[in-house]
C-alpha cells in the first residue's frame, strides 16, 4: 500500500511540476475542457485492451487513464476548489456509505440486493434513480443503462420472454408508422426498438454496446474481404448485381469462421 502510495504521490508532484511557470508549455495550457477530449479516447482504450485480452496493454492504459484524474485536480488545485486528496476522500466516504453489508451492519443475499441497496441510498440522498448516467454517453450503452437502472427499482419485463415480445411489438409499430409515411413516427418507433433491444441484453447477459462493435468490426473484414477479390478479379464494385453481392458476402463469412 505504502508502495502505491509512493508512487501516486510522485505522479502528482510530476504533474505539478508540468503545469509550473518552468513546466511544459503545452500542460500549461490545458484547462478542462481542453482535457475532455483526450479522456474520452483513454476511456476507450481501456475498453478496446479489455475486449483484446491484452492485459498487459490494460496496465499500461490505466496509467493513462489515471493521468487525466491527475491532471484535472491541478487545474482545479491552482484555482483553489480543491485538490486530488479531496476527490480520493469523496470516492471513499461514497464507497463506505454505499456498502453497509460490508462496513456496516446491512444483510444482503446477493449480488441483486447490493444493486438495490444502492439505488435506496441514492434516493435518501436526493438523487434520481435515473442519476448518474451521463448525458453524453453512446446513446445504445445510455439505453441499457438507464434500462438497468430502473430495473433495479422493479420497473422491468419479467423475463426474456416479456422483452422479446415487446421486440416483435415494437417493429410491428415501426412497421405501421413507415407504411403511414410518418416520418416523426417512423423515427420515434426506430428509437423505440433499439431501446428495447438494448435492453434485451441485459437478460442474456449481453453488452448491446460491446455486442455491436463486435459485429461491426465483423462487417468491416468481411467487406475488406470482398474489396480483396473484387480487386483480384478486376472487378468493379458498381457493377455487380445482388447476387453476386450476396454470394462474395458469404465467401467472406467462410474465409473466416470466428467472424461469421
Amino acid at each position: 500500500m505504502s508502495k502505491a502510495g509512493e508512487k501516486f504521490e510522485k505522479l502528482v508532484e510530476i504533474m505539478a511540476k508540468l503545469r509550473a511557470p518552468d513546466g511544459c508549455p503545452w500542460d500549461r495550457e490545458q484547462h478542462y475542457k481542453d482535457i475532455a477530449p483526450h479522456t474520452i479516447e483513454e476511456t476507450y482504450e481501456v475498453v478496446e485492451a479489455i475486449e483484446r485480452e491484452d492485459y498487459d496493454g490494460l496496465c499500461e492504459e490505466l496509467g493513462d487513464f489515471l493521468l487525466q484524474a491527475v491532471f484535472y485536480a491541478q487545474i482545479a488545485k491552482e484555482e483553489k476548489r480543491w485538490d486530488i486528496a479531496d476527490a480520493i476522500q469523496g470516492i471513499i466516504d461514497k464507497l463506505i456509505h454505499r456498502h453497509p453489508h460490508v462496513f456496516g451492519e446491512k444483510q444482503v443475499s446477493g449480488s441483486k440486493d447490493v444493486l438495490k441497496n444502492w439505488e435506496q441510498l441514492k434516493k435518501k440522498e436526493g438523487k434520481s434513480v435515473l442519476g448518474g448516467v451521463p448525458k453524453n454517453l453512446p446513446a445504445l450503452l445510455k439505453a441499457y443503462r438507464i434500462g438497468e437502472k430502473a430495473g433495479r427499482v422493479g420497473f422491468d419485463w419479467p423475463d426474456a420472454k416479456g422483452i422479446l415480445g415487446k421486440v416483435e411489438e415494437e417493429a410491428h409499430e415501426l412497421t405501421e408508422a413507415r407504411e403511414q409515411k410518418d416520418k416523426h413516427a417512423v423515427e420515434q418507433e426506430y428509437g423505440d426498438l433499439l431501446f428495447t433491444l438494448a435492453n434485451l441484453g441485459r437478460f442474456i447477459g449481453i453488452n448491446p454496446e460491446t455486442a455491436l462493435r463486435g459485429a461491426t468490426e465483423r462487417f468491416i473484414d468481411r467487406f475488406h474481404h470482398m474489396e480483396t477479390s473484387l480487386d483480384k478479379d478486376k472487378k468493379e464494385m458498381q457493377k455487380l448485381t445482388l447476387d453476386e453481392w450476396d454470394e462474395l458476402w458469404n465467401e467472406a463469412k467462410k474465409g473466416n469462421p470466428e467472424n461469421r
